[in-house]
């Protein structure tokens, strides 16, 4: 039988990928490098972090509290190790290996920021004037295990 907060966490992991994949799909060649203001982030940096939270995510899952800061590549590349960074996560909690770390912890420490900075890629999106539409995301077509940019394209976007 499986472990129902596991699968839970697959299944959030999943929707990060999916809603980092359409903050992400489609952005201007420049976007990676937007600046909103003074020290904000720009989106190449927000995507190399959530590559590191997922990499952390993984050493916790393990047992340890190693977090890594990496410095942003390119922005090509920083998307494939994202999406590199969720694969390896989840298919650690798809495995029979022991979590380490309680899956409270694991949420509640690199899956919400995870959340929080995938919001901010749609809100600097926005700025740049290159919005995302909208969409009805319970709707959406989320499965545990896809994690990676190819996401099923929504059938429930806004106008």
């Amino acid at each position: 039988m499986r472990d129902a907060a596991r699968e839970l966490l697959r299944h959030t992991i999943a929707t990060v990928a999916y809603r980092g994949a359409k903050a992400t799909r489609g952005a201007p060649a420049d976007f990676a490098e937007f600046q909103a203001a003074g020290d904000v982030r720009t989106p190449v940096q927000i995507i190399a972090h959530m590559a590191d939270l997922y990499d952390w995510a993984l050493t916790l899952a393990k047992g340890k509290w190693d977090y890594n800061q990496s410095t942003p590549g390119s922005w090509k590349g920083e998307l494939e190790r994202f999406h590199a960074s969720l694969n390896a996560f989840d298919e650690y909690l798809a495995s029979d290996a022991p979590l380490e770390h309680s899956v409270e912890k694991l949420f509640q420490g690199p899956i919400a920021d995870s959340l929080t900075h995938v919001g901010q890629i749609a809100i600097l999106r926005r700025l740049a004037n290159s919005p995302i539409r909208g969409e009805s995301y319970a709707r959406s077509d989320i499965v545990a295990g896809r994690v990676g940019p190819e996401q099923t394209p929504s059938q429930f976007e806004f106008d």
